[in-house]
């Protein structure tokens, strides 16, 4: 587990030192120079590390200015490089030439927290909207977040496409149906994508910003709706990265009901999300189909949990609700159910000639493309990516669950579709596990104060895909900074690049095929 630790020490000599200031111990720290951090990732990419995340903290309460962190992992590891930025020049090395997930990152590090990329080929705003003042940094601990802002005249310039027959295509920002904003220009010939660019923000809440005037327990209902559809994961990665930070030791059982909340997630998820693909190619029949077996777990989530989402039935310390012995022969029995029903269905999109016409070598993300965006969950698993939290960083109870990972190398449209098949399969039989060997006990246990100047990290494998929290605590043991990384900031990049190549009627299904949240990347 210190493999990606070891390497950057020996590439930095006596320049890379050890930070103990994070929790757990799983997880290993650096501090760097600054002028070496890009250095580092160098190192870290030729060893096929990963970027998972990179984001800035405004430690100006410590008297040290601004921090910029980038995490990396490799199968089991996980490393956080941190350098340091002095207030008198904000400026730090880009990452974006050895991680092209770095792009984004650093343009919402520039946006929110007013540092400068040095190197990353483009400054327009990421997730900041064009018509707010050049100055406003709202993750700064100077900006005040209760001033309205005055509107400046501002234009967001697009990538362009020129030549004899391209044209363009804008897709939103609204939609029509019942989704988030998220604008998507198009550049085609004929009918053939030449380029796809997403323009995103539209539903940027200041979430990152709100965590720091919350105690750490009323938090825990902020990132339960960072983004809704996936309220069990962010509120357990929250969760546990307090946990972590606290050295807060759960009971059995509470572990095992979370694992309960997350598998039921996943599979309400990926049921929708396999309906809608379906009625993306207008095959309409499955998406009722998978809608009514969707429909019966969140009406039996209402009935035993109090909330169809399961909503803030996850805090720091543990869960906020138990099932009693009727309610597990309740969920046993809807198992065994919805694996017939769910079975019946998959023959069916699974023999029909007009879906399988429309959904293989659509929208292919080959391999080496999701290696390099760094792509996580079901989409990373369609391309060729082995990834899970649940199996490659194991939180309890999946230390003692074996967990069966689907991977896929055709990286298409049926790729991304079979990955939620095969997982749905697997998440009857896991839920079948805990409730068969759920232990008795407590439900959860009081969380400590943080002491100042810490920082606890968390990563849980959501229905999306790896979701990321890194929270600090301020010279008062309050929140200082609280990093949400969604599967989202990272997994819209390949919806972009998938695109080429197929035609404009594609981008539907192949954009639901990523079903990426828009308000989970628009913190």
């Amino acid at each position: 587990m210190i493999r990606l630790k070891n390497l950057v020490m020996n590439v930095l000599g006596d320049d890379a030192k050890e930070d103990d200031s994070i929790a757990p111990s799983s997880v290993m720290s650096l501090i760097v120079p600054r002028k070496r951090f890009a250095e580092a990732a160098r190192a870290l990419k030729k060893d096929y590390a990963l970027l998972a995340g990179e984001w800035a903290a405004d430690e100006t309460a410590f008297n040290r200015g601004f921090g910029v962190y980038a995490c990396y992992r490799r199968e089991q590891e996980y490393l956080i490089v941190k350098t340091e930025v002095p207030v008198d020049d904000t400026t730090f090395p880009s990452l974006t030439k050895k991680f092209a997930a770095a792009y984004r990152f650093e343009r919402q590090i520039q946006s929110l927290m007013g540092l400068t990329p040095v190197g990353n080929p483009d400054d327009r705003p990421w997730i900041k909207h064009e018509d707010w003042p050049a100055d406003a940094w709202p993750l700064r601990k100077s900006f005040n977040a209760a001033r309205t802002m005055p509107r400046v005249p501002g234009e967001y310039r697009w990538i362009r496409a020129e030549g004899e027959g391209i044209y363009e295509v804008p897709v939103g920002p609204v939609h029509a149906g019942i989704i988030e904003p998220g604008h998507f220009r198009f550049q085609a010939m004929g009918e053939d994508v030449i380029n796809l660019e997403e323009k995103l923000g539209y539903v940027h809440k200041g979430i990152e910003k709100r965590f720091e005037s919350f105690s750490w327990q009323e938090a825990s209902r902020l990132a339960a709706r960072v983004s809704g559809d996936t309220t069990v994961g962010h509120s357990l990665a929250y969760a546990r990265s307090v946990e972590a930070l606290t050295g807060t030791i759960l009971p059995e059982r509470a572990q095992w009901l979370r694992a309960l909340f997350l598998e039921r997630e996943r599979i309400a998820n990926h049921l929708g999300d396999l309906g809608a693909i379906c009625n993306d190619v207008a095959f309409a029949i499955l998406l009722y189909q998978f809608h009514r077996l969707k429909e019966r777990l969140l009406r039996t989530n209402l009935t035993l949990f109090g909330h169809r989402f399961m909503m803030d039935q996850v805090v720091p310390g543990g869960a906020a609700v138990d099932i009693d012995a009727e309610g597990i022969k309740t969920i046993l029995a809807e198992m065994d159910w919805l694996a017939r029903e769910f079975e019946r269905l998959v023959i069916i999109y699974d023999e029909n000639p007009s879906v399988e016409d429309r959904v293989r070598d659509t929208g292919v993300l080959k391999p080496e493309q999701a290696r390099d965006l760094c792509v996580v969950g079901f989409v990373a698993r369609a391309s060729g990516l082995n990834l899970d939290c649940r199996i490659h960083h194991p939180f309890p109870p999946y230390d003692r669950i074996s967990v069966n990972v689907p991977v896929l190398i055709s990286g298409d449209v049926h790729a991304r579709a079979w990955v939620r098949v095969e997982e749905v399969r697997e998440s009857i039989r896991i839920i079948r596990e805990v409730l068969k060997t759920l232990p008795e006990g407590k439900i959860s246990e009081p969380v400590g104060a943080p002491v100042p100047d810490r920082s606890g990290f968390a990563a849980i494998e959501g229905w999306r895909g790896e979701i990321l929290y890194w929270v600090q605590s301020g010279p008062k043991g309050e929140i200082n900074r609280c990093m949400v990384r969604d599967p989202s900031s990272v997994n819209w990049l390949g919806l972009e690049q998938c695109i080429h190549g197929n035609i404009v009627p594609d981008f539907p299904v192949c954009n639901k095929s990523f079903n990426q949240s828009y308000s989970g990347n628009d913190l």
